[in-house]
């Protein structure tokens, strides 16, 4: 069958994925513009503020078409904190039914955000930049290859809408399939990581293959300019830092896996392992990347043996940049060194007052881990310390697209 494509998209691979680029990017709209660099540079900024005061609390970030930042509870509350201002003051609100023990992702075809309950087999729709809920309908995604559907969507990084290639526009979210033991400590290690995705705005979902480690829960997902998808995983029954594997299919099967050489899965030392962040700054010319989690060597193995509890050590609550879509990451910084626990990241909307901020929900505080929640708002230049980012830049392929995953 004769083919279709330009004989000079033939020829240049590279034009071809920059051409795929800029439909995707129109398919999307307007509401998808891309930031520059210099939006997160500029002069260094830091702000914190405590969100939840005596319990814990943050487990999705959603930026709203109008810059609006909303931290979504989680747990058994539907409660939500707003921010109007670029994270300096917050409001707080109430979000449907669904929002308890669920996962958000806003879609950036329309700005509705989508929560989703596996728990209680619901999904609810806030638009009007989430001032308004729908109430709850059904939700049950179609089945993995095991036969099993997610059982939790809490504790995870946000959902998000694929903006690159062929899949553009998929909405896709990191959930966990826990068999028939739950959580209790001899199934840990049947249970695994996966993920959920829709074509259709969030109407229908189906789950991906599993991912290729078991003991795994607790995730995130990002997606590199190349249209590579990277999943980052905690784990229960080792001892070893984050694991990460890939999708080439807009997040239907996750291959490759291996442990980051760098990223720690909480505290250096035990199996436990903890819920950590990881997002990709919206820009086009380059695959920066940041990690939350704790910065410490004080963990210690489980008193109960493989795949037991241990959380006494979580403390130094840390955030890692890469500049090269996760290869390396050669910078950290830590943003508050006491007890801490669970944390997950959002940024900012160009064009609005949330433009280039970073934002970072943790769990911690001067007394105990569990005794209140934070946001912290801070820009790249806030995380350099006085470093040079055209150290860390690739400025030879910086802003070359790749034209089939990993080939300039």
């Amino acid at each position: 069958m004769k083919s279709n494509t330009p004989h000079y998209l033939k020829l240049f691979p590279a034009a071809r994925t920059r051409l795929h680029l800029v439909l995707s990017l129109t398919f999307l709209g307007p509401a998808l513009a891309t930031a520059s660099l210099d939006d997160f540079l500029g002069p260094a900024f830091f702000h914190t503020t405590e969100l939840w005061s005596g319990e814990t609390g943050g487990r999705s970030i959603v930026t709203t078409f109008n810059g609006d930042v909303l931290v979504i509870k989680g747990g058994a509350s539907s409660e939500y904190k707003r921010s109007t201002d670029g994270g300096m003051s917050w409001t707080t609100g109430t979000a449907s039914g669904a929002a308890r023990f669920s996962n958000a992702v806003l879609d950036e075809s329309n700005g509705n955000i989508i929560l989703v309950n596996a728990s209680s087999h619901v999904k609810s729709t806030g638009t009007n930049n989430g001032n308004s809920w729908s109430g709850t309908t059904s939700h049950d995604p179609v089945r993995d290859r095991l036969g099993f559907r997610p059982t939790s969507y809490s504790s995870m990084q946000a959902g998000i809408t694929l903006r690159y290639g062929q899949y553009a526009g998929r909405l896709v979210m990191p959930t966990r399939v826990q068999g028939v033991g739950g959580n209790d400590i001899e199934f840990r290690g049947y249970n695994y990581s996966s993920a959920i995705y829709s074509d259709d705005g969030g109407q229908t979902w189906q789950t991906s293959h599993p991912f290729p480690v078991f003991g795994t829960g607790e995730a995130a997902i990002v997606e590199l300019r190349d249209g590579r998808l990277l999943y980052n995983s905690r784990e229960h029954m080792s001892n070893g830092n984050r694991y990460i594997a890939t999708s080439y299919d807009g997040g239907v099967t996750w291959v490759e896996p291996y442990r980051d050489p760098v990223l720690p899965d909480g505290p250096r030392g035990t199996s436990y392992g903890n819920m950590g962040g990881l997002i990709r700054l919206p820009l086009d010319d380059h695959d920066i990347l940041l990690y939350s989690n704790l910065d410490t060597d004080r963990g210690e193995p489980p008193s109960s043996g493989l795949g037991g509890t241990r959380t006494r050590e979580r403390e130094n609550i840390t955030v890692w940049v890469s500049f090269d879509g996760g290869d390396t990451w050669p910078l950290k910084r830590s943003v508050f060194a006491g007890p801490a626990a669970y944390s997950n990241l959002g940024v900012g909307r160009k064009g609005t007052v949330s433009e280039g901020r970073i934002f970072l929900n943790y769990d911690g505080g001067p007394e105990a881990r569990n005794t209140a929640a934070q946001i912290a708002v801070f820009n790249l230049t806030w995380l350099l310390d006085g470093a040079d980012i055209n150290d860390f830049l690739d400025l030879n392929g910086g802003g070359l697209l790749m034209d089939s995953f990993g080939h300039r």
